[in-house]
Formats: C-alpha cells, structure tokens, sequence
C-alpha cells in the first residue's frame, strides 16, 4: 500500500508530511480493504446504461421525493436502465444541492439514507463528491469565521491585491469573497459563488475529510463516485488554477484508494472544459475511470439543427479510444445546461453564432463567463434538451420527436457508457416560469414533474413525453443485448458520400458481432448506399431498429427524416460470459 500511495503524496505534500499520511490513510481504510486490490477491468459491458436525475424531479404530495423515485424507478426503469446518479441529495444552502452543508446527512426535504440505499438495492448508485467547496453554512466554514479548529484551516485565502486575473473562472461572479472573522475580514475564494467557498487541499487534513466522506458514500452502496468540479481543486499564485499536477494526483490517489477499497468502484471525473484538457483526466490509465464526453452534447445538438454531420465526425475522428480499464461517459443532457467550452474550436464562429441564435429562438438562455481579459464569452447553453431540437436553423418544423430521439440513438450507440437525463427520457419542455421564480438560467431543465400529471401524460399515447418514453425504452433494452456496444468496443467513423449522414462502425470485444450505426440528420429522406458500408456478402444483415432484412449488400436503403439504423450480422446478440461483468 505504501508503494502505491506514497509516490502520489509526495507530489502533493512535503516528504514528511507524505509519510505520515501514508500511515493514516492505512489506518482510516483497513477496515474497509477488500480481498485483493486488484485491478478490476470488468467493471462494466454492453448492459451499462444510467439514468442521472434529482432525488426531487418527482414529487407526490408530502410523500418523501426519494419515495416517490424509488417507486418511479422501479415501475418504468427496471430492466431499462442499470445505474442511477442522484445529484447531491444533501443539505445545501444554493446551486440546487453543489452547495453541500453536510455531506454525511441526507436532505430531509428528500427523504433518508433508508431511501437511497433502496435504490442502491436495485439499481447501480452514482453519488457526487462535491469536492472543490462546501457551503458558507459549512460546520467547517462556521468554525474559520470563529477562528475555531479544524475548519480554521481548511480554506483558501488570499490577498485581494494579488493579480488572479489569469485565473480560469466558470462564472461572471468575484472570484474573492470578503468574511468577516474573529482576526478580522479575510478574503476566500470561491470559485462559484460566495456561498460556495472553496476548501484547501495543501491542508493534508482536508484530504483525510474527504477519505471519510468517500468511506460513508461505499458503506452507503456508491458503485461510482463522481468528482464534482474537480479541475479547480488546487490553487496556485501564477497559474490559471486548472488541472495542475496537485489535482491530477489527488485524482490518482483517490482512484488507489477506491481500488483497495472495491476495485469495482468507478471514479468518475466531471470537467467542462475543452476536449483536450478533459481527456487529460485519463491520465495514463491510472486517474478517472470514466470522464464526461463533454463535447458530444453541443456537437450532436449543432450537427441534427444544421443537417450534416462535417463537425461530429471531424471531432469524432479525433477521439481516442478510451484506455484500458476507462471509459467515456456519453450525454446529451444533465442538470447542468449544454457546456460551450468544449465546443471551442471545434465550430465556424459562423455555425457556433447560429447555434447560440437558435437555441434563444428555442426558448433557451445563455450564461456567460469572463475570461482572464476580462472580457465575457458564453459558458452554456440553458434550454431542454427535447425544445432545444423543436427545430433547426430554419426554424421550427413538425420534427421535433424524430429529431430528439434521433439524438438519444446517436448518443447510446457511442463508445462509452450512455447516461440519460430524466427530463431526457421525459420529453421534459423548458421550465420557463421556474427561471421566473428563481432568476437562475439552469432552473429551465431543472423541472419537478408532479407523479400525477407525470402518470397521466404518459397514459396518453399521443402525448410526446409517452412517444419518447416508450421509443426510447424499446431502443435502450434492444442495445443492452449487443456485445458490439460494449464501452470499449472497436468503432470507426465511416465516411458515406452524403453529409446529411452521420455514420460509425462498432464491432465486439470478440469480433463475433458488427454493428453500422447510421443516422439521417435531416429533414428530408436521404439514400443509404450499402456499398458506402462495406458490408460483407456471406453474412445476412438486419435493422435492429426497424427489424428489416437486407438480403442485397448493394442496396440502396431510404432513411427517413432523422432515422436510425443499427444494422448487424447478429441479431439481439446474447450477453456472453466471457464478457465483463455489470458494475
């Protein structure tokens, strides 16, 4: 154990503060190691589908909201979807739970530890260390205004004279936040907001904090743990204060720890940054296990608005596949809005102007964040993801379902782990009178479905929220049964002479089973030339989708507006026990 951790602590703390914190670490988690501490390189296969939703997204009178989900998820995502990430169901004071006033104690607004462990029964559970600040109501931000142990030390302070404008900020708010204390006024910094003070991990003490937390979230049945904002956890005078050496290692770390606790654990990295900065937290296989596919919301959202697919497949062409034993985490849509950042570069300043105008036209908001010059530039788009494609750069059209589902295909046919947004699965429309109420641009994808109304307009099979539900659900369980979609499985960018289509090929871990992922991003009907596919003549090939049969290699297949197809050689593949296990 001291030569896997201790190498990681040297490159945080001096060489005798590293010592000795190898020998605490030990101490803390021997309880709780497990057999082996091993690598686990089976920690997820074709099956691994999640659902990230609020423990208040549903609501039914005074029943406890994580009641009310347990049931909702149990009766329509059972057999759907595998794991659940419940966004921060812990007191807060803002940010809709990133502000955590304690982070071993469930909201009782939610319900209890009894409830989320119900879910963790049935489903895989993702729980969020918010790991860059707690709340200005902290116990520990309490006791550095007092001047009162532990918490007198374990945030960041700095002198208001200082020139931190090359600091990257996520947000238009002063990036230092005056207190008054019992030594006098101190400025903190918080990075996104006064209410969120950022914690100091040069202070070994801090880092044993959140070792314990992350103990409490795996005897609670965390299978992944996901490290909110975890880019900006180290400061430092004379740098942007973005993805320095400190956090890598503290992310190293962190995954070591994990490792000789469950190796079946997964660390999960959240970074919305450009693309290259993100794949960072990779490391050399040895950081995140998985990392947000950040990238892919603002891509596939530009690509189905504009009709062609230059930019989706250029970005895709440029992607790595995920090293052993990692993973992509593929979304189109969270809690959050869609992330500009990683779009940076990747879009004509043409295109990236008419994103941002049709997604205003759409009901959507834009949050802007200063850069380092000061000046301001957009940091996400705010809207429903199902409104945010009511239409394209022409305007609306009567597309809207086809197109967003057609969105949903493209994301859960990617190498990676797909993950849904209830308000994806939902068909969810923007909550225009939320941001209203609370002023903030993130409440419009934020909505709380009343079970009742919810129920009712899911009984209606002409309403969309039942379209998208019941096509959505048909689709996920059909590719939770092909061994082509394993996460690490190979995929290539295919190249068909029309742009309107965006193409790829994935194939098995075992070669026995091919599948040519074809998307019409249109809204006319587009030919499909099978000798584009290269697909070979002594096998039978099959929509997966649509249930066709395709006897002539050299057919010409027409797509409807924004139709999807999973053509294969092996239909409804069986899961095979060689493959990796569920996580």
């Amino acid at each position: 154990m001291s030569h896997q951790l201790k190498p990681l602590l040297d490159i945080i703390y001096p060489e005798d503060v590293a010592a000795r914190l190898a020998t605490e670490i030990f101490d803390l988690i021997q309880g709780a190691l497990g057999p082996s501490g091993q690598e686990n390189l089976r920690k997820w296969n074709h099956n691994n589908v999640l659902l990230i939703t609020y423990g208040d997204s549903l609501v039914d009178g005074d029943r406890p909201p994580l009641e009310v989900l347990a049931d909702f998820l149990e009766t329509h995502f059972s057999g759907v979807v595998t794991g659940v990430h419940i966004l921060p169901f812990f007191p807060y004071s803002s940010d809709d739970g990133f502000a955590v006033i304690d982070y071993l104690q469930v909201n009782p607004d939610l319900g209890t530890w009894e409830q989320i462990q119900r879910i963790a029964q049935h489903f895989n559970l993702m729980v969020d260390l918010v790991i860059n600040h707690v709340s200005s109501q902290h116990e520990w931000f309490q006791q550095f205004k007092a001047g009162k142990l532990p918490g007198r030390d374990y945030f960041v302070t700095e002198d208001p004279t200082e020139d931190l404008s090359h600091v990257v900020r996520p947000r238009s708010s002063p990036l230092l936040t005056p207190v008054a204390t019992a030594t006098g006024v101190r400025h903190v910094w918080t990075t996104f907001s006064a209410d969120q003070v950022d914690v100091d991990f040069s202070n070994p003490d801090v880092l044993m904090e959140y070792i314990k937390i992350i103990l409490a979230y795996v005897e609670a049945g965390a299978r992944y743990l996901r490290l909110d904002a975890v880019g900006f956890l180290w400061k430092k005078r004379g740098t942007t204060g973005m993805h320095l050496p400190e956090t890598h290692a503290v992310v190293r770390l962190l995954r070591e720890i994990l490792q000789l606790i469950d190796p079946g654990i997964a660390l999960i990295t959240e970074t919305n940054v450009p693309n290259r900065e993100n794949l960072s937290y990779f490391g050399n296989r040895n950081e995140a296990h998985m990392i947000y596919n950040f990238s892919l919301p603002p891509l596939v959202l530009n690509a189905l608005i504009q009709g062609r697919s230059d930019h989706l497949k250029t970005w895709m062409m440029s992607m790595p596949p995920a090293p052993i034993g990692c993973a992509y985490f593929n979304f189109t849509a969270s809690h959050d809005g869609i992330g500009m950042r990683p779009a940076e570069g990747l879009l004509t300043d043409e295109e990236y102007a008419q994103l941002l105008n049709t997604m205003e036209k759409h009901g959507g908001k834009i949050s802007w964040r200063t850069r380092p010059d000061g000046s301001q530039s957009p940091y996400e788009i705010n809207i429903s993801l199902f409104d945010a494609l009511k239409g394209t750069v022409n305007g609306e059209d009567p597309w809207q379902v086809e197109r967003f589902i057609c969105s949903q295909t493209i994301m859960m046919a990617l190498e990676g782990i797909p993950a849904f947004y209830i308000h994806s699965l939902l068909a969810t429309h923007n909550y225009t009178e939320g941001v209203e109420k609370t002023g903030h641009n993130r409440t419009i994808n934020r909505y709380k479905w009343d079970l009742k109304t919810l129920e009712f307009a899911l009984a209606d099979p002409t309403s969309p929220h039942a379209k998208v539900l019941k096509e959505l659900t048909r689709r996920i369980k059909i590719r939770r049964q092909q061994t082509a979609f394993h996460p690490n499985a190979t995929q290539y960018t295919l190249h068909p002479l029309n742009p309107a289509l965006f193409a790829f090929w994935r194939q098995s871990l075992t070669r026995d089973q091919s599948i040519f992922s074809v998307h019409n991003l249109s809204d006319a009907p587009q030919e499909l030339r099978f000798s584009d596919l290269n697909l070979v003549s002594t096998d039978a090939w099959f929509d997966l989708l649509s249930g066709d049969h395709f006897a002539d290699v050299d057919l010409v297949y027409h797509l409807q507006p924004y139709q999807s197809v999973w053509i294969t050689n092996k239909v409804n593949a069986a899961q095979d026990e060689t493959m990796p296990t569920l996580l």
